[in-house]
């Protein structure tokens, strides 16, 4: 199925495969190759995931590994801004999305730095670990999704149901809520290793074309993820290659955009499951 986002204006073609590049400004993220600190970094990075085929930066500055260290919000921000600033400075026109699931820190990134996509992990506002409230509310509407729909900007909406048939009825709920707000584009994503047992991992990407019921592009993040290297009995380190099987399944299955430590690899990737569709 052919898709589109508007982004800023421009319209970003999904019926080919995009490759979101992964630039984590944490000192803690799971996969020690992806932490980036200094602004020397931050550019490289950058740039490195553009010059190797990526058309998405995805900046984050929390860590959702488990055991990773509560992040304030004034934290998050303050690192965003640092590493947000150097990304436009190098590459201006290229689509970067902010990973965050709080209102502010996306308001932030969007108002200040122009970003141009909100990828939030929380299922507009809950945890991965324990699918419990992020904060306590009584509004109909989780606030993130409210501030999607004021900044008009496209929004990655991850489940952390553990089934499929608790994804789908979690998802067509919260894309209506979306919608009644007025948010145009959003994108889905499964959400492998939130919330889910290894066995649920593979259960979910076994069905996951089933997923494509709801008409919306599917976001797949499963990049040296312990899904992998538990199974193989290897590190994250040492996980590039399952990732690569991984991803080329999630191709087949119909996934849209593909979140990646490892760019040039899974441009490669794409570009011959490209050529076995044609």
């Amino acid at each position: 199925m052919d898709y589109t986002i508007n982004v800023r204006g421009r319209l970003m073609d999904l019926s080919e495969p995009q490759v979101m590049g992964i630039l984590n400004v944490t000192p803690d993220s799971f996969y020690a190759g992806s932490r980036k600190q200094t602004e020397r970094e931050i550019a490289e990075r950058a740039n490195e995931i553009v010059e190797q085929g990526g058309t998405i930066i995805d900046v984050g500055a929390f860590s959702t590994r488990p055991g990773a260290d509560e992040v304030s919000e004034a934290e998050e921000m303050e690192r965003l801004r640092f590493a947000l600033d150097v990304v436009r400075r190098e590459l201006p026109y290229t689509v970067v999305s902010v990973d965050t699931f709080r209102p502010d820190v996306a308001r932030m990134a969007v108002e200040e730095f122009g970003a141009d996509i909100i990828n939030d992990v929380s299922e507009g506002g809950l945890t991965g670990v324990a699918n419990t409230p992020l904060e306590q509310t009584d509004e109909v509407y989780p606030p993130i999704f409210r501030m999607a729909a004021q900044l008009r900007v496209p929004y990655i909406l991850m489940s952390v149901q553990p089934t499929l048939r608790e994804m789908l009825l979690g998802f067509s709920k919260k894309v209506q809520q979306l919608r009644d707000l007025g948010v145009k584009d959003i994108i889905l994503d499964p959400g492998f290793g939130f919330g889910k047992s290894q066995e649920q991992n593979y259960q979910l990407m076994s069905e996951l074309e089933k997923l494509k019921v709801l008409e919306l592009p599917l976001l797949v993040g499963v990049s040296r993820k312990s899904m992998i290297y538990k199974l193989l009995g290897c590190t994250a380190n040492e996980s590039l290659n399952g990732t690569t099987v991984i991803n080329t399944v999630a191709l087949m299955k119909g996934a849209s955009i593909l979140r990646v430590h490892d760019v040039k690899e899974t441009v490669e990737c794409v570009k011959i499951f490209k050529e076995l569709k044609n």
